[in-house]
C-alpha cells in the first residue's frame, strides 16, 4: 500500500515537472510574439501549480470519512456553478463558448470540477444503494438524473468532449457497481443516436469529423491542425529534434501548449520521449488501480477507480487527437498541458484518491 502510494506520488511529480518544461518549450515563442514575454504562460502555469499544490495538501489533510460526507453538497455546489457559468455577465464567453469564470487575469472552468464531483457522487450513491441496484427506479435512476443534469449543463456551454468523458466514466462506474446489462444496454443504445444528433446539428463538429476522416481534403482549413500535428510527430523521428527546437510550434501548430502538446513532445523528444510519457501514464494508472483494489471500503475503491479511469481517458483522447486516432476534442493532457482548471483539479483528484484509500484507524477497546 505504501509503495503504491509513493509510486503514485513520484509518477505524478515527474509528470507535473515535465509539464512545466513542456509548457515553456511549446509556448515561449508564441508568448513572446503575442504578449512580449516569453515566460507569460510559464508564469501563469506556475501560479496554477502553486494553487494546485495547496489544494492537494488541503484535500490530503481532510479527516477520515469527511470526503464521502461532502460528496452530495459538493455535487450540488458544482451544479450551481454549471448553471451560473451559463448566465451572461457571470460566465465568460470565448469563441462562442461560455465555459469559464473570469477571476482577474485568471479563469476557471467548472466543468473540470464537475468530473470529480460526479465520480464522488456516483461512488457514494452506488455504494449506499448497493442492495437496490437491481431496481432501476430506486437504485439507478437517482444517480442517472444527477448525471443527466450534469451532462446537459456541460453540453449547454457547449462542451461535447468533457460531457462525453464525464458520461463514459459514470457509466463505467455503473458497470463496476454490477448494474445489470438489461439496464446498461438500453442506456448505451439510446446515447448513440443522441451523440449523432449532437454532431450533425453543429457544422463545426461535422467539419471536425470530416477533417478526421480526410484532413488533406481541406489542408488549410479544417484539416490544418491534424496535418501540422502529424508533421510534428513525423519530424521527431526516433530521438527528436531536441528540447526547445520544435519547428511546428512556430505558428504552424495551433494550441501547441494545450490540446496538441503531445505533438510537440513527439517532435522535440521523438518516439522515445513520447513513449516514456505514455509509460509514465501507464505507471500512474497501475499504481492507482493497486490502491483502489486495496481500499478499505467500496466507496474508496469506486472513487479511486473513477479518478484513474478519467485521467486515463483524458490521456487517451489527447494522444488520440494528436495522432489522428480520434476526432479533434479539446481535452488536455493531464498534468502536462497548460490549463489552470485541469491542473488544479487533477492534483486535487490525486489527493482524493490517496485520501479515500488510506487504511482506516481502529479505535482501541
Amino acid at each position: 500500500m505504501r509503495s503504491a502510494s509513493r509510486g503514485l506520488l513520484m509518477v505524478t511529480a515527474i509528470l507535473v515537472a515535465f509539464g512545466v518544461v513542456m509548457v515553456y518549450s511549446s509556448s515561449a515563442i508564441y508568448a513572446q510574439e503575442i504578449y512580449g514575454d516569453s515566460a507569460y504562460f510559464l508564469k501563469r502555469h506556475l501560479i496554477y501549480l502553486a494553487l494546485g499544490m495547496a489544494g492537494f495538501f488541503a484535500v490530503l489533510g481532510i479527516e477520515e470519512g469527511q470526503i464521502r460526507r461532502w460528496a452530495k453538497p459538493f455535487m450540488v455546489g458544482v451544479l450551481l456553478l454549471l448553471v451560473a457559468v451559463l448566465i451572461p455577465g457571470i460566465g465568460h464567453r470565448v469563441s462562442g463558448a461560455r465555459r469559464w469564470f473570469k477571476l482577474g487575469a485568471f479563469s476557471f472552468q467548472p466543468s473540470e470540477l464537475a468530473q470529480l464531483a460526479i465520480i464522488l457522487y456516483m461512488a457514494d450513491v452506488l455504494t449506499r444503494k448497493r442492495s437496490l441496484l437491481r431496481d432501476f427506479f430506486q437504485g439507478v435512476l437517482p444517480a442517472l438524473l444527477v448525471l443527466g443534469a450534469t451532462v446537459v449543463l456541460i453540453l449547454a456551454e457547449p462542451d461535447l468532449g468533457t460531457s462525453l468523458a464525464t458520461a463514459v466514466v459514470a457509466v463505467l462506474l455503473l458497470f463496476i457497481a454490477e448494474v445489470r446489462w438489461k439496464i446498461l444496454l438500453p442506456m448505451f443504445l439510446s446515447a448513440v443516436p443522441a451523440v449523432i444528433v449532437l454532431v450533425l446539428t453543429k457544422p463545426y463538429r461535422m467539419r471536425r469529423i470530416a477533417a478526421y476522416l480526410n484532413p488533406w481534403a481541406d489542408p488549410e482549413g479544417s484539416g490544418f491542425q491534424l496535418i501540422q500535428s502529424l508533421v510534428a510527430l513525423g519530424s521527431g523521428g526516433l530521438l527528436g529534434v531536441g528540447l526547445g527546437e520544435s519547428r511546428q510550434k512556430l505558428f504552424y501548430l495551433p494550441a501547441a501548449h494545450t490540446d496538441f502538446i503531445f505533438a510537440v513532445i513527439g517532435e522535440e523528444l521523438g518516439f522515445v520521449g513520447a513513449t516514456v510519457v505514455l509509460i509514465l501514464f501507464g505507471a500512474l494508472c497501475w499504481y492507482g488501480i493497486r490502491l483502489a483494489l486495496a481500499a478499505p471500503d467500496p466507496f474508496g475503491m469506486m472513487t479511486a477507480l473513477g479518478i484513474v479511469m478519467l485521467l486515463a481517458l483524458e490521456m487517451l483522447v489527447n494522444v488520440g487527437v494528436a495522432t489522428g486516432a480520434v476526432p479533434t476534442k479539446g481535452l488536455p493532457l493531464p498534468f502536462i498541458s497548460y490549463g489552470g482548471s485541469s491542473l488544479i483539479v487533477n492534483l486535487a483528484s490525486i489527493a482524493v484518491l490517496l485520501n479515500v484509500v488510506r487504511p482506516r484507524k481502529t479505535v482501541a477497546q
